[in-house]
């Protein structure tokens, strides 16, 4: 009479032969879920007035940067501004300085799933530097900076200026065809670069106008100016439509039936699904199933 332990073990032997043959078999595919979607809604800026200037007080014992942003506006979260003014403490006796101010100052940055788009609108403005708090550093009746970028289409910036300004008190007629230098003796110079634009595959920039500065009103003896002013700038990039960062993967298609010579064999086995190793791998899990098989008769006719 054979013991319960010689019994589990021969249904256990039973059991791991079953489970070999069958995985031997056919292995179904499993398909791969694709990845999240990603995209880009492109982005998009504006900005009025920037300046980097250096300014330097009483005969340069005091150095100062004027940097200054009016209506600094930036996308992907669209947004607009409209403020009229920009001011700087601390370099006039303390007091608030106008640096600038104008009659309209739009600044809008748009950014959609197909779109993005920068634009900036200045009229009638006047720019003060410390130093020449009576004379304007320059005055433009408008300007206006736009750049776009669409999906599917060519990114484009376009500026629109007028004929002249006034720069130190002087009526100075603008030229496409190169900078604008304009010197005022006892006061400073500036240079004037105009109606800038650059685009890429991709992206596009505008600016109206850019002013290199350096003013030193020596009668005054009160300031020097050094750097450079923005008037009027737009950039953006071009949205990139969702797709999916890796599409699903399929099985590929199954091997044309060629059959070289002395491959015959071989040749059957890939008809039905199996490979060169397959015979081996069901001969060892048959042996298994009828060791497993023979050992629970023995242990039945012990009992």
């Amino acid at each position: 009479m054979s013991s319960p332990s010689f019994r589990m073990s021969a249904r256990r032997l039973a059991t791991v032969a079953s489970a070999t043959a069958l995985a031997a078999g056919p292995v179904a595919l499993t398909g791969v879920s694709p990845a999240h979607a990603t995209g880009d809604h492109g982005r998009a800026s504006a900005v009025v007035l920037r300046t980097g200037l250096d300014v330097s007080l009483l005969n340069k014992s005091v150095n100062v940067p004027l940097a200054v942003s009016l209506n600094d506006v930036r996308a992907p979260r669209s947004a607009e501004k409209t403020t009229l003014t920009a001011t700087l403490d601390a370099v006039d006796g303390g007091r608030p300085f106008s640096v600038l101010r104008a009659e309209v100052a739009e600044a809008r940055a748009t950014a959609t799933a197909t779109k993005a788009e920068g634009a900036t609108t200045l009229v009638k403005a006047r720019l003060h530097v410390p130093g020449l708090p009576l004379l304007s550093l320059i005055e433009v009746e408008q300007v206006t900076a736009r750049a776009t970028c669409e999906v599917g289409q060519k990114p484009f910036a376009t500026t629109g200026m007028p004929g002249s300004v006034t720069v130190l008190g002087k009526r100075v007629a603008l030229s496409a065809g190169g900078p604008t230098d304009v010197k005022v003796p006892g006061v400073g110079e500036v240079r004037l670069d105009l109606s800038s634009t650059r685009t890429t595959a991709r992206t596009a920039a505008a600016t109206a106008l850019e002013l290199t500065v350096s003013v030193n009103p020596a009668k005054l003896n009160v300031a020097e100016v050094d750097g450079t002013v923005t008037l009027a700038e737009a950039t953006c990039k071009t949205p990139r439509p969702e797709v999916a960062a890796h599409p699903p993967a399929e099985p590929s298609a199954p091997p044309a039936d060629v059959r070289p010579q002395g491959a015959a064999a071989e040749s059957g086995l890939a008809e039905t699904g199996g490979s060169s190793t397959t015979p081996y791998v069901v001969g060892a899990a048959v042996v298994l199933l009828a060791a497993g098989g023979g050992a629970v008769a023995l242990a039945r006719r012990r009992g």
